[in-house]
């Protein structure tokens, strides 16, 4: 039986995505959640769909392990024909984003243009586009054998990614042992990732562009009448570079490495992109690198950012998640008599001001731990001088993790202190949540014990 309490769509992809952060988000607000998701893997089923089943008011599955516009299509329908109604739709994974803003178009939600949100995904075009304009200095190539031979009898650094890619999977920068064999064995392989398959488009392809070097920053930005509103930014404290990918060990806000001048110089080249991608409104993780003379980009992603970071926003701005804020988004601007003055003053209490000052108070570091091939006997957290305040474990013992060209999560754990004190905890932090979690493999794994 339904109510008539209005409620939201959540697009889930195998039964994850964030499910359980939006579903409280929207308890909150006393939102009916209506969740629509794709075929979960085979050792979560049925488990999964029960777990979700017991709280979503309503529950809708497919067959595939991708979901296709039709399926949201049909769910639009069944919770219409149901008596139910959908204010929004919503989903944090980014192979959806533009069937999440096919269907807020037919709910009369302002969201971007889905052919926006599939250009975004081109990371070829989206480079290529920003080097006309000026505002990147690296051109990107698509790949083939022989421009691969070509870029690598040159004295230039590059870096590899996919033209359609997701997280940091099979990205990283080129080296004279780089093959075509093994990019094609990396293609193959993407295709029997069933997690992330769905998110290459239509197979794997790759591109090089320039290397940008620097360090690596994440703008969390709401985009609201073609206004940006940053209101947090992650400084990449800890970034590995290994031969198939790149694993993003910690972050931290505020940033450590820049003064005012420069992410002053940061907003106003990062207003730039966004108008010259002729993008007006959502929600965005833009990642960018600034090389010390100049910033560029790194990808734009048109959802909330992954791992800690809708957390640590929150933990920054007195409890409003990037989750929270890109819901008050979409909700202010479905309807009218929720007026976006009250989104637009909760902005600015916290964001970023566009001389590079900001008036938050508390900063952040998390550092996330990914697994290594093999099965897990044990994960526990050691004891330490200052306590998480945000835990999360999502591997187990029995766990057998595959060897996947991406990185695998394994856990994760972010800490909050004093702004004052950055300089301080930054470098505590760093040392301490190195080891802070004991995770132990079988003795034929790759990795016994770390």
């Amino acid at each position: 039986m339904n109510s008539n309490q209005p409620g939201v769509l959540i697009l889930s992809h195998c039964g994850f995505s964030f499910l359980e952060d939006l579903k409280e988000e929207l308890q909150r607000r006393q939102l009916r959640c209506f969740v629509l998701s794709s075929l979960p893997l085979p050792e979560h089923v049925p488990a999964r769909l029960e777990q979700i089943h017991a709280w979503a008011d309503r529950l809708y599955t497919t067959d595939n392990h991708q979901l296709k516009p039709g399926d949201v299509q049909n769910a639009l329908e069944a919770l219409r024909k149901s008596g139910e109604q959908v204010t929004c739709c919503i989903s944090v994974w980014e192979g959806y984003r533009h069937l999440m803003a096919t269907a807020n178009a037919s709910l009369g939600t302002y969201d971007i243009d889905p052919g926006q949100a599939l250009a975004l995904r081109n990371k070829l075009n989206v480079r290529n586009r920003l080097a006309e304009a000026g505002l990147s200095q690296a051109n990107a190539f698509a790949l083939t054998a022989a421009v691969l031979e070509t870029l690598q009898a040159q004295d230039q650094r590059y870096f590899i990614k996919p033209i359609y890619g997701i997280a940091s999977y099979a990205a990283f920068a080129l080296r004279q042992d780089t093959t075509w064999d093994a990019l094609e064995a990396l293609r193959l392989a993407s295709a029997e990732d069933t997690v992330y398959a769905s998110a290459f488009n239509d197979g794997l392809t790759f591109m090089a562009e320039n290397y940008i070097p620097g360090h690596e920053f994440s703008f969390e930005t709401l985009l609201v009448d073609g206004q940006v509103h940053v209101v947090a930014i992650h400084e990449k404290h800890e970034v590995t570079e290994t031969a198939e990918t790149v694993l993003e060990d910690s972050c931290t806000t505020p940033p450590a490495s820049l003064d005012q001048a420069q992410i002053a110089a940061g907003l106003d080249w990062l207003k730039q992109v966004l108008d010259c991608m002729q993008l007006k409104w959502g929600c965005y993780h833009i990642e960018a690198r600034f090389t010390g003379k100049h910033w560029d980009l790194i990808e734009i992603n048109p959802r909330v950012g992954g791992s800690l970071i809708s957390h640590s926003v929150a933990a920054v701005t007195n409890g409003h998640s990037m989750l929270s804020l890109w819901l008050d988004l979409l909700l202010a601007s479905q309807d009218e008599s929720q007026p976006r003055e009250a989104l637009l003053q909760h902005l600015a209490a916290f964001e970023w001001q566009a001389d590079g000052s900001c008036e938050q108070t508390l900063a952040t570091f998390f550092r996330v731990y990914f697994a290594q091939p093999g099965t897990l006997t044990s994960v526990t957290l050691n004891e330490l001088p200052l306590d998480p305040v945000v835990q999360h474990i999502l591997l187990k013992a029995g766990d057998v993790i595959p060897a996947h060209a991406r990185e695998v999560f394994l856990g994760q754990l972010l800490w909050t202190f004093k702004r004052a004190d950055r300089v301080a905890e930054l470098q505590r932090l760093a040392h301490i949540s190195a080891t802070a979690l004991d995770i132990r493999y079988k003795a034929d794994s790759a990795l016994e014990h770390r």
